[in-house]
């Protein structure tokens, strides 16, 4: 088959249920093989309801839709035959409250629902808030994470404490997608007032109501499916967020659907235009020239779509961490003399948060520090006059 007839089969087959066939014609095709029988029996497992997003279980490979590699280096019989996937099988340690909040701080619970639905969150509180407006980071979690393992993972709250920063972790429910994914590849999910990004807008404003916020300096960020999903609200809600961090993700409009979604990740896809013309937001990305889940083609894709037609000088920094990764670091600063985005490339890097700490799950601890750096791009800028 040709690729087109292969991508045209494995919708007809993501339609009809036949979702481990899909995802095995479209991992075939990516990898240059002829096409197998669809028809063949297969030994993977499939989940889906019906309404429910489709996920397939790990044995698939890349199907959890950015679902993070765990680089806490594991004893490797837990993760044999399954690339790009984490942990399988295993028992994943939960992080004791100390490695999720600095002393004084808080880590409290929320709700928010609306028309499409409700999401649970978690809320760092730091010691120093004391009623005056202070920054607001939102931190999107990846497949198969929660709140907590990604708040232990990143070590953001630690960071905000030194800051004085809210940091909120919605969380996606297994009943939203079976590997707790968001949604960043379906067209529900990718408008403004509707799916996921209306939840995630909704979870922020309604912080912003409840506590001190400075409005003009809201962020967020997210690693994979997470990550992709942050791109979705720099593009829909580019009025509410002054900035946002993109660790391992893709672009708005990389992907509609299942089979789009496959080969975006595997690939690079979407436009190089920024959707739907929006303004360009000020964003931070790091990726890992090494990324087997998610192809690091995605991160210059962001790069490009983030600069569209703006005109930038560029100056590009190369280091290395002591004892880690080296590292690429590309700035883009307008006429103005204003950052307005740095892509971080990590040599040697693969799928995981980098610089985080293994009390989380899907980190790599050899560096550089995208929790520091991000939040330290994030607080160089603030929503212009007319942006809120």
């Amino acid at each position: 088959m040709l690729n087109q007839d292969i991508v045209r089969e494995a919708t007809r087959l993501t339609r009809s249920g036949q979702l481990v066939e899909a995802t095995a014609l479209l991992q075939r095709m990516l990898r240059g093989e002829n096409a197998p029988d669809v028809t063949a029996p297969s030994t993977y497992r499939s989940h889906s309801t019906p309404g429910e997003p489709p996920t397939i279980d790990a044995k698939a490979n890349a199907a959890e839709m950015g679902s993070p590699r765990r680089t806490a280096r594991p004893p490797a019989d837990l993760t044999k035959n399954l690339p790009g996937l984490g942990l399988r099988g295993s028992v994943r340690r939960v992080p004791s409250m100390a490695e999720i909040v600095p002393q004084g701080g808080r880590f409290v619970e929320g709700v928010y629902g609306n028309a499409a639905g409700s999401r649970t969150y978690r809320l760092f509180i730091p010691s120093g808030y004391h009623g005056q407006a202070i920054p607001l980071v939102i931190m999107l979690h990846g497949c198969t994470q929660s709140p907590e393992d990604f708040a232990a993972g990143t070590r953001m709250n630690f960071i905000a404490e030194e800051q004085t920063c809210f940091v909120a972790y919605p969380a996606q429910g297994a009943e939203a997608n079976h590997a707790k994914c968001w949604n960043w590849f379906r067209p529900g999910d990718q408008q403004r007032g509707r799916g996921e990004p209306s939840l995630i807008a909704g979870i922020t404003c309604q912080i912003m109501r409840e506590h001190c916020v400075d409005p003009k300096r809201v962020y967020v960020a997210g690693l994979s499916a997470g990550a992709a999903a942050a791109a979705v609200m720099g593009s829909t809600y580019a009025d509410l967020y002054a900035a946002i961090g993109i660790h391992s993700g893709l672009a708005c409009g990389a992907a509609t659907d299942l089979s789009s979604a496959l080969i975006a990740m595997k690939q690079g896809g979407g436009s190089d235009e920024r959707p739907a013309g929006g303004p360009s937001i000020p964003t931070i990305v790091f990726h890992g020239d090494r990324d087997n889940t998610v192809h690091s083609k995605n991160g210059a894709r962001i790069v490009r779509q983030s600069v569209g037609g703006t005109s930038t000088t560029t100056k590009v920094h190369r280091g290395r961490v002591p004892g880690g990764h080296a590292y690429t670091r590309t700035v883009h600063t307008d006429v103005s003399g204003r950052s307005i985005l740095e892509h971080w490339e990590i040599h040697g890097a693969g799928h995981a948060w980098s610089g985080g700490s293994p009390a989380g799950s899907y980190t790599d601890p050899d560096g550089p520090d995208a929790t520091r750096e991000m939040l330290r791009f994030f607080l160089e800028h603030s929503l212009p006059q007319g942006r809120n």
